[in-house]
């Protein structure tokens, strides 16, 4: 997806219009009046929000245009949906709406073919689930959810997992401090703890050559099969600071392995 586009949908991006806070609230008053031609003004001087927001899915093959006006719909439903009377922000609010149009589309689009009960069962809940969030400024529960549609929790769960497209697990998740982590740092392997193979390559004693954190982290990690946020919670740091010192022990006993 090519997001270096000047020109989206046969928009401008490089002269997207950008609104002041008194402009917005003034043309937000002349929307809720019914003015059609206040709120075309706000539409354009938010688009930079959606250009944004599809910034996030540049790993999909889909077609910038098609998510950028896929994302402009989502843009008007926030408009056409939003309460001046939460005390939040327009974007705030607005980019959760773009981001579930755009994953809707996707879903929609996906190459995994899934039963269409199942994609009905799916939605529902998704749209119970917004529903519940713009009332009540929190996410429900699966419980309230299947409460609400009148679906056991069980098949929404699997409904939910079903629509999902696949992810690779060396997606980042987010950076901090300069450190990408990835989906694979999220992840616990309780089955494999690497039992089968400390002895034979000497790793006890590559581990000796490591300072008490260190070792603790790689003992928490690979002997136990905690994922780097447990780790991170168990002692006290960011889990940036876990990814760092992992892979700076590991490198440490690798050096010693090898030598």
């Amino acid at each position: 997806m090519a997001l270096n586009k000047v020109e989206i949908c046969g928009v401008n991006t490089a002269k997207l219009p950008l609104l002041t806070g008194e402009e917005k609230e003034f043309l937000f008053e002349r929307i809720k009046a019914g003015d059609e031609n206040a709120r075309e003004l706000y539409i354009k001087g938010n688009l930079r929000l959606v250009l944004s927001v599809i910034k996030r899915f540049s790993n999909s093959n889909e077609n910038v245009d098609d998510l950028f006006q896929i994302g402009c719909i989502g843009l008007m439903k926030a408009i056409d949906n939003f309460d001046t009377g939460l005390n939040v922000k327009f974007s705030t609010y607005a980019v959760p709406m773009i981001i579930g149009e755009i994953r809707r589309y996707l879903r929609d689009n996906n190459s995994i073919r899934v039963s269409r009960s199942l994609r009905d069962t799916a939605y529902k809940a998704i749209y119970a689930k917004e529903n519940y969030m713009k009332k009540n400024l929190k996410e429900p529960t699966i419980n309230e959810i299947a409460s609400e549609i009148g679906i056991p929790k069980e098949e929404i769960v699997y409904a939910m997992d079903a629509i999902q497209s696949p992810v690779s697990l060396y997606e980042p998740v987010y950076t901090e401090g300069g450190d990408t982590l990835y989906v694979m740092d999220q992840i616990s392997d309780k089955k494999n703890k690497e039992e089968n193979w400390v002895e034979s390559i000497s790793l006890r004693e590559a581990m000796k050559r490591l300072d008490e954190r260190e070792r603790h982290i790689i003992e928490l990690r690979f002997y136990e099969g905690r994922t780097q946020m447990e780790v991170a919670a168990e002692i006290g740091i960011s889990q940036a600071q876990v990814s760092r010192l992992e892979k700076n022990a590991l490198k440490c006993m690798r050096s010693y392995l090898r030598s």
